[in-house]
Order: C-alpha cells, then structure tokens, then sequence
C-alpha cells in the first residue's frame, strides 16, 4: 500500500510515521523545503516524544519519504493548516491547495481523507471540487473525513489508541476509510456521515473551550474578591460531581483557540455560549497583561528604572514547543515592546529560534518581576531569590 499525505507539521508527521512503523509506504509531502530535507536526514523539525526515533527507523528503511509533490498512491490524506481570517472566518485554501496537487494523481479506487479540522460541510466541497476537475471519478473512489483528537506531548500513543470517528460521503466510503484506518490504530472506529465527523471535531474543543472559559472567568472573580482561585478551585472538586480545569493566560493552539470559531461562523445566531466562551478567554490575556503591566508599573516606582520582567512560557500549553496562537507569545511580544528587560524564557524553544531565549535559573536572578505563563514541569525546580515578586497565572508554583 502507498499513501500519500499532504502536510507533514505536529498532526502529519507523526501520523506518517506511525503508518509506515506498521510497514505502510509513506510518501510525505510538505512545501517547506527544510522540513522535506530533515525528514529524509531522519531527523524531525518538532519535538514530541517518541517520534524522532521512529522517524529514522522508517526513513532508513525505505518506508517513509518526505517530497515537495506527491506521487501516484492508493490513499491520500490531507493534514494541512486550516486557520481562519479576518473575522474569525474559516480558511480552507490550504485544503483546496492540497487537493488541487493531488488531483491528477487520483485514480479509480483510491480513498482520499481529509483530516484537518475543517467547518461542516468541507469535505463534500472537496469532492465536488475534485469531480468537477476529475468527472472521470466520480463513483469510482472514495471520499472521506477523519479528525485526530491527541494531546501534544503524547501524540504517537494517541494515535494508535484514541478511537477515531470516522464519516465518508456515502457508506463506501465511510466503509473504505474504516478499513484503511484499521491497518494501524488500536483503538474503535466509529462510523457517521462527513458533516458529523466535521461537526463532531468542532464540538469537542468547543466544550473544552467552554470549560477553560469558566476556570478563566472564575480567577478573575476571585482576584476580585481577594480569593486564591487555585485553593478554591480544589475545595471545589472535591465536590464528587465537579471538576474544575485550572484556568490560564487565556487559550491557545490550532485546535481550541481555533475550531469554535467554525461554529459560530455557520451558526452565529445559535451559537451564543460557544461564542462568550471565546471572548472570555480572549479577555483573559488582556486581563493578564494589564495585571503585569500594573505590578511592573508599581515597581518602576520602588526601583527608579523599568524593572526586567521574566515572561516565564511562551507555548500555548505546558512541556511542548508549539507556540500557535499562543496567549503567552502574545503577551511576552506586547511586554517586550514597551520595555526592552523582558525576558523571553522557554526550555522547549530549540536554540537559534527567532526568539532570543533567556535560561530559567538566570532569568529568576535578572529579574525584577518573575511571571509564569505556562506551568512547565521544569518550573517547579526552581528556587526563586528572595524578595522577588513573582505573578502566577497557571499554577505553575503549585
């Protein structure tokens, strides 16, 4: 069997690699030439456990390849960005661009799947774009949608053992893809239509962002009231019926920061709860800024001088290096430009990034103001010097 899979970034990559691990011939496909030459070194241009080892492994072998086009195959998968423009409205150029490089190597009898989060109704888009190019399909392949749902840090594990839910645009093709997907991942499959399985990845990081929203809006209330919202939050899920997540500098990433923005834009008027939750957590790193810029302004008074503020995280969430729609980024980025003693730290950022990084045990003895943005496990090591002032906004100290 030959796939080829458009997108080699945090989903495609590993996802090439586990298929070829279980000896499926891969040919990945990426229009950024420095990914396509350290794939084929057997190295990998992310960090994620596990993944860098099985790469060389496939590489070497012969079973995982990494080109600028893509080739004749049985299967191709579409794992390119799908973000949104002005307006928070849906941009599937990147998807309508890998389908386009694919059309004329389709054949009778292939299954093409889209796995990118997508607003409802994408994939029959594309396979209308694809008969309309190639009418000489039609009936004779399959189209199909299927979502990752895995957690950074983890990815490889989820991908073989999550179950997946999986929705063609007729039974055969649902059929099809369901087969495919049975030949590496250990975990169920559920069968649905393309427009479910759409929805379906949406709904999922929607209720999360839901769920962040209220942890979120719960600091600001209790900073209000002069509460420690983490001792609240944990005499609070000792309710046996109540779990509160722990609220942070707002939301970030490709999927949750992103995907709910899908909905509302299709189902503005119904979509009342989705859309607050997303203001809510915009809100927060705003809220946050200001908080840092009125401590720091305090003690610009104290010291006579801009005091050097260590923004400590820039990732969107804790022990990866991905930085997509990172309020933390953002944050640091505004902080930096009013005051150049900003300190940039970030274990998970590889050196010579475009971001000057500070190490955490000199930037706690620099600085003046110590602000934890991302609750890093390697921030729990580190002894902070007396008589700093420090603003923790993700339970890293907890």
């Amino acid at each position: 069997m030959q796939v080829v899979l458009m997108g080699l970034g945090y989903i495609g990559l590993p996802t090439a690699a586990l298929m070829a691990g279980k000896g499926i011939h891969v040919h990945g496909v990426d229009v950024n030439a420095n990914t396509v030459e350290t794939i084929n070194q057997g190295r990998i241009h992310i960090i994620e456990p596990d993944l860098e080892g099985l790469v060389h492994y496939c590489v070497k072998q012969g079973l995982l390849v990494a080109s600028s086009q893509p080739v004749k195959a049985d299967v191709f998968m579409i794992a390119v960005p799908t973000p949104f423009k002005e307006g928070h409205k849906p941009d599937l150029s990147y998807v309508e661009s890998a389908t386009r490089m694919v059309l004329p190597f389709l054949n009778q009898g292939c299954l093409y799947i889209i796995e990118s989060t997508s607003p409802v109704g994408t994939t029959e888009k594309m396979a209308d774009l694809i008969f309309s190019q190639r009418p000489d399909l039609k009936g004779t392949m399959h189209i199909a949608y299927c979502p990752e749902r895995v957690l950074p840090g983890n990815v490889i594990h989820e991908l073989q053992h999550n179950d997946r839910v999986i929705g063609g645009i007729n039974e055969a093709s649902t059929a099809a893809a369901i087969s495919f997907y049975s030949k590496f991942v250990k975990g169920s499959l559920h069968a649905t239509h393309a427009r479910t399985a759409e929805m379906c990845k949406l709904v999922e990081n929607a209720y999360r962002d839901v769920n962040i929203a209220f942890a979120n809006e719960l600091s600001i209330i209790s900073d209000k009231a002069g509460i420690d919202v983490n001792e609240l939050i944990d005499l609070a899920s000792k309710h046996p019926r109540v779990k509160i997540l722990t609220p942070g500098p707002g939301v970030g990433g490709h999927c949750i920061a992103v995907d709910p923005w899908f909905i509302i834009s299709d189902y503005e008027s119904e979509a009342k709860m989705i859309r607050q939750a997303r203001e809510t957590n915009n809100y927060k790193k705003e809220w946050v800024l200001a908080k840092i810029e009125n401590t720091a302004g305090e003690l610009e008074k104290t010291l006579k001088r801009k005091p050097v503020i260590a923004c400590m995280g820039l990732t969107y969430k804790a022990d990866i290096d991905d930085v997509r729609e990172s309020p933390s980024m953002e944050i640091f980025s505004t902080l930096k430009k009013k005051n150049p003693g900003v300190l940039a730290v970030e274990p998970h950022i590889r050196k010579g990034s475009a971001i000057p990084v500070t190490g955490p045990e000199e930037a706690v003895q620099q600085a003046d103001l110590i602000v934890y943005l991302v609750a890093h496990k390697s921030f729990k090591k580190i002894v902070t010097p007396a008589g700093k002032k420090v603003l923790d906004f993700c339970g890293a100290l907890r």
